[in-house]
């Protein structure tokens, strides 16, 4: 009998998200409960797709196959293998803490803020469970549509604006997509499977122009350099809960796309384009890293801060060898916990303060202490310090380039002096030193709800970084599969 575990994943999210819309706002109260339930359940109905893994195949797991649309072969097709299945653990843990987060820092249309969380869960969820391309870029397009929503009414002065470059700048990447899916669609004989399409015998040239397509999706959403400009505006203009899950999950989105769609079906192209690929991920990682050096804004900060890490994500997949590719994967988990967490950091801060300058601050830990101790936990782990979850992928990362090419291995490495510059001395203007105003001295230190959030990811950080094998595990064999499948059609 078929477990339909995938299904309650995408769907529990939706259907909470769709109860509080219909709860409204006559009572906040209610709509949060409620919100927070629908979350809490939808992430214990991802938790047997763990348990229940199998490691040591491949093959797809928890398949659920129904026709949805027959007269186009466009099928209800989910199923999860070592690459995804962690994704949409990630997603739903963090969607909890959004909600948590957001508790009582909302105070205007709380329900449709709950429930463009919920939903979003949902269609992430579905995104990356989706196996027929038709309901993979439904998914995918899908998930514009509350962060839009979510950027463009809770969001800053500047949200509008924010709002329509982060749409615009993902929705037309997109288009190029659908495009790519068409013509596998005609070449496969009218299949819409994704896994039909790894068989398929394209010429190279077919493949560099498919791979160009799915290039402008999946970099916008990365988002890679020079395709990134939407990002720090997105995240200075959305509310804390928005920053969180863009650059926890939805960046994820874009990165999870080579290794399912780019890599598997394009895989000489991806060779041959794989210079170019390295490039603008060492671009990427190294000036976007300085950049980040010169901001003023925390959010700003932590948003380079976010490309600079994803760098390392498209260069662990691109240089081929088992040790990139995990690191790569791992990397997006880790980064998934740890950026999370540093804008819900900043959310602490600016609830307290409403300011995001660095300047603004100085002395927090005088009167925040156990707050900056968390924080400095989570500054750590974006400098890549050993034990926690930031080192584990970089490392790896840094260990394949090594394998690849000394001399890239040596760019990649430098991120680890920039991020520590950066993370470092923005953490040390903002907490450490004496009380810098009237503003500070008049700080209280994080809430119980504020510490449970935070705590959560705090364990999440350590644990990945003291304990990665279960994480590895379960990617090893689909990783072994997708690279098998790489150097057969190198030859």
């Amino acid at each position: 009998m078929p477990s339909h575990w995938l299904s309650l994943a995408v769907w529990v999210p939706i259907v909470a998200g769709l109860i509080v819309l219909a709860v409204g706002d006559r009572n906040p109260r209610e709509a949060r409960a409620i919100s927070l339930l629908g979350a809490l359940v939808g992430f214990l109905v991802t938790i047997p797709l763990v348990t229940g893994f199998q490691t040591g195949t491949s093959a797809m797991q928890f398949v659920e196959l129904v026709p949805w649309i027959p007269r186009f072969n466009v099928n209800y097709h989910l199923g999860v293998d070592g690459i995804s299945v962690l994704f949409i653990l990630l997603n739903s843990f963090i969607t909890v803490l959004v909600v948590l987060a957001g508790w009582e820092v909302i105070r205007s249309r709380v329900a449709q803020y709950m429930a463009a969380f919920l939903v979003m869960s949902g269609l992430l969820n579905g995104s990356f469970a989706a196996l027929d391309a038709v309901l993979f870029y439904v998914f995918f397009e899908a998930t514009l549509i509350p962060m839009y929503l979510v950027i463009g009414v809770w969001g800053g002065p500047s949200r509008v604006y924010a709002a329509v470059k982060f749409f615009l700048y993902t929705l037309l990447g997109s288009l190029l997509m659908l495009i790519a899916f068409l013509y596998l669609y005609q070449k496969s004989g009218g299949s819409f499977s994704v896994l039909d399409y790894h068989k398929l015998p394209l010429p190279l040239n077919a493949q560099i122009l498919l791979f160009i397509a799915f290039l402008m999706a999946f970099a916008v959403k990365v988002p890679m350099w020079p395709v990134h400009t939407w990002l720090p505006d997105a995240h200075v203009e959305a509310p804390t809960g928005g920053s969180a899950v863009l650059a926890a999950i939805l960046l994820k989105l874009g990165a999870y796309g080579f290794v399912r769609f780019s890599l598997p079906i394009l895989p000489d192209a991806s060779h041959y384009l794989a210079g170019f690929m390295i490039t603008l991920s060492l671009i990427a990682i190294i000036y976007i890293g300085l950049v980040a050096l010169v901001q003023t804004d925390m959010k700003k900060l932590i948003a380079y801060s976010s490309i600079s890490h994803m760098g390392f994500v498209t260069l662990g997949f691109f240089i081929f060898n088992a040790y990139g590719m995990e690191g790569g994967l791992v990397q997006m988990i880790s980064h998934g916990f740890v950026s999370a967490a540093l804008f819900l950091c900043v959310g602490v801060l600016y609830d307290r303060m409403h300011s995001r300058n660095i300047a603004d601050y100085g002395g927090v830990v005088n009167t925040m202490p156990r707050f900056a101790a968390l924080m400095m936990l989570f500054a750590m782990a974006n400098c890549g310090l050993p034990a926690t979850s930031g080192f584990v992928g970089e490392f790896m990362v840094i260990m394949g380039a090594m394998k690849f090419n000394f001399w890239i291995a040596f760019l990649a490495g430098t991120t680890l002096v920039f991020g520590a510059a950066y993370t470092l001395w923005m953490y040390k203007r903002v907490i450490f030193g004496e009380l810098a105003n009237r503003h500070v001295a008049e700080l209280t230190d994080a809430n119980t709800r504020e510490l449970l959030v935070l705590g959560l990811l705090a364990i999440a950080v350590l644990w990945l970084g003291l304990h990665p094998a279960p994480f590895t595990e379960i990617m090893h064999a689909s990783v072994n599969e997708l690279l098998r499948h790489l150097a057969v059609s190198k030859l």
